[in-house]
């Protein structure tokens, strides 16, 4: 391709909230235009590497013994009423009715499409095991659309599902799909780890993630320093040790007035007292009813394991008027003193003394409380976040964590989905049970995108050639030389014949201005023709974030020195 010729619109300057890296890059490369928010339009240069990644995929997919094929992006409500998740993922679906008036759903993921499709094909354990897959475009309403492609509206997914007659089967079909998501990242040249993760929405009880370490990640990753402990923030545990043993105080407790303040740095200050002293009670609305969660006034609840503790399908904070209702007190003056609910906490408040918590009063704080002497824990368990300062579960050394991005998820959903859609089968002894599934999914524009995070530096993208959408570019630095504007031809001419992509800068403009847009769009390999040919007979090879180049003399040279 010749360069004239490309719809290739660099840019040197970006809007402000482009704040990922990968965002700016991909804008001033010309790899994306934005259209709304949470919604871009792919550029050739960008489609030509998001079809790389989606040939990498694809391959490694069919190694694996899965089937491609295609569901619709249209789904009918019913699906998903019948498997509860019409609630779930609530604001976020897109959804309409059509000229029919039947509701129906712009797909954000398909386990009910294709549990649905499976239902009525399969039969007998015969026909089982069976992995599908599907590369597609899905759908969610994102409240906060960010960082360019990673966290969008409208995305390209591989989502794949594992169809099994039992539990070893999909165990079978598990490490089979998550070698190969280990070899798509690999061959992508990905940074990459793969970390215990929370089921979510999705349901089941075995889950991964894979993560692609980058600063500008809305995920984190807890890492340990001393072994190979890794998982996502929502699921990591800490070691259960030394519970803080503190005197009980004799002071008595003390109501003060905090008209206002409900935050805790400013009931901190208003206080006196330190932040690891003051108890945040959060009122939660579950399946069941409302619970109060006690953690220290540092930590955060994780809502993953509180959920998974209260084995919970709908949990969310309680709204205003319900905690009025349950408490008595506004928001932000909850306290475990006197209250009738049912309390769990950390463990991180066993044995507190000297805490400070809201009242369940509006604009009153309480002093001088005494776990198990003033109020009482109905249990303690974990559930708040894990902080650096934790120890490992596994080996006992310090903890880290890490901004990364979520590239792959993959899950053992059981029967989550063939229950409520009767995806059965008869199995050897004539009986009918339900298929145990599992479900695979990869975002490809998120691969595109954390590549360009970890790859690039003040000039631009430093692409490899597994995802470049050239291997080389061709500079020639006067077009208006026959001399050079001839060996320029003759290596593009050689270089296609030889079955590289290849792209020919034949514009007429400044050199500097060509080499400047060869480094923003990050071409592996430069090949630059330029007063060195005239003088010597020779044209220079440079690798794109190397110092170092070669001076060549002839094509063969060319294609030894391409890797």
């Amino acid at each position: 391709m010749k360069f004239s010729e490309c719809f290739l619109p660099t840019i040197r300057e970006v809007p402000k909230d482009a704040e990922a890296i990968s965002h700016q890059l991909m804008l001033k490369s010309g790899m994306i235009r934005r259209l709304a928010s949470g919604l871009y339009s792919y550029l050739p240069l960008g489609f030509k590497t998001l079809l790389k990644v989606i040939a990498i995929v694809r391959e490694e997919m069919d190694k694996s013994g899965a089937q491609e094929l295609l569901l619709p992006a249209i789904h009918p409500e019913e699906l998903w009423q019948k498997t509860g998740r019409l609630s779930t993922l609530g604001e976020d679906m897109i959804q309409f009715k059509n000229r029919a008036g039947k509701n129906m759903i712009l797909g954000p993921t398909h386990e009910e499409v294709i549990t649905w499709l499976v239902s009525g094909e399969v039969e007998s354990y015969r026909q089982l095991p069976l992995i599908l897959y599907q590369i597609q475009t899905k759908f969610r309403d994102e409240p906060r659309p960010r960082f360019g492609v990673i966290r969008t509206c409208e995305f390209i997914m591989k989502d794949a599902y594992s169809f099994n007659a039992s539990w070893e089967s999909l165990d079978d079909s598990y490490k089979k799909i998550y070698q190969a998501y280990c070899n798509i990242f690999e061959r992508c040249g990905l940074n990459y780890l793969s970390v215990e993760a929370d089921p979510g929405i999705m349901g089941g009880d075995v889950s991964h993630e894979f993560m692609a370490p980058s600063e500008y990640g809305e995920d984190r990753v807890v890492l340990c320093s001393g072994c190979n402990y890794a998982a996502s923030l929502d699921v990591a545990r800490r070691k259960e040790g030394v519970v803080r043993k503190e005197e009980i105080r004799e002071d008595s407790i003390k109501e003060v007035y905090t008209p206002g303040i409900s935050s805790i740095a400013d009931v901190s200050r208003a206080l006196g007292v330190s932040i690891g002293k003051l108890l945040k009670t959060i009122i939660y609305r579950y399946d069941t009813g409302f619970i109060a969660v006690v953690v220290r006034g540092e930590s955060d609840v994780n809502e993953a394991k509180l959920r998974k503790k209260l084995k919970s399908s709908e949990l969310r904070m309680a709204t205003a008027s319900e905690i009025k209702s349950e408490t008595g007190a506004d928001m932000g003056f909850s306290g475990p003193l006197g209250l009738k609910l049912r309390i769990i906490a950390d463990f991180d408040v066993r044995g507190i003394s000297g805490a400070a918590a809201g009242a369940n009063k509006k604009d009153y704080h309480l002093i001088n409380l005494s776990e198990g002497k003033d109020f009482k824990i109905d249990e303690f368990c974990d559930i708040r976040n894990v902080k650096e300062s934790d120890l490992c579960p596994e080996c006992g050394k310090a903890l880290k964590i890490q901004s990364a991005i979520e590239i792959g998820h993959i899950f053992k959903l059981g029967n989550r989905y063939s229950k409520p859609l009767e995806a059965l089968f008869v199995d050897g002894k004539g009986k009918s049970s339900e298929i145990i599934m599992g479900c695979y999914g990869i975002g490809i524009n998120r691969i595109a995108a954390s590549f360009i995070e970890q790859n690039n530096d003040a000039k631009g993208i430093i692409w490899n050639s597994a995802l470049a959408p050239y291997k080389v570019i061709i500079i020639a630095t006067n077009i208006d030389d026959e001399e050079i504007f001839r060996k320029s031809k003759e290596i593009y001419k050689f270089l296609k014949e030889s079955g590289l992509e290849v792209i020919f800068d034949d514009r007429t403009i400044r050199a500097g201005n060509k080499f400047n847009d060869a480094d923003l769009i990050g071409i592996p390999y430069q090949i630059v023709v330029g007063s060195n040919y005239i003088k010597e007979g020779k044209f220079e090879l440079r690798k794109r974030g190397q110092e170092v180049s070669l001076e060549l003399e002839n094509l063969d040279q060319i294609l030894d020195n391409l890797k």
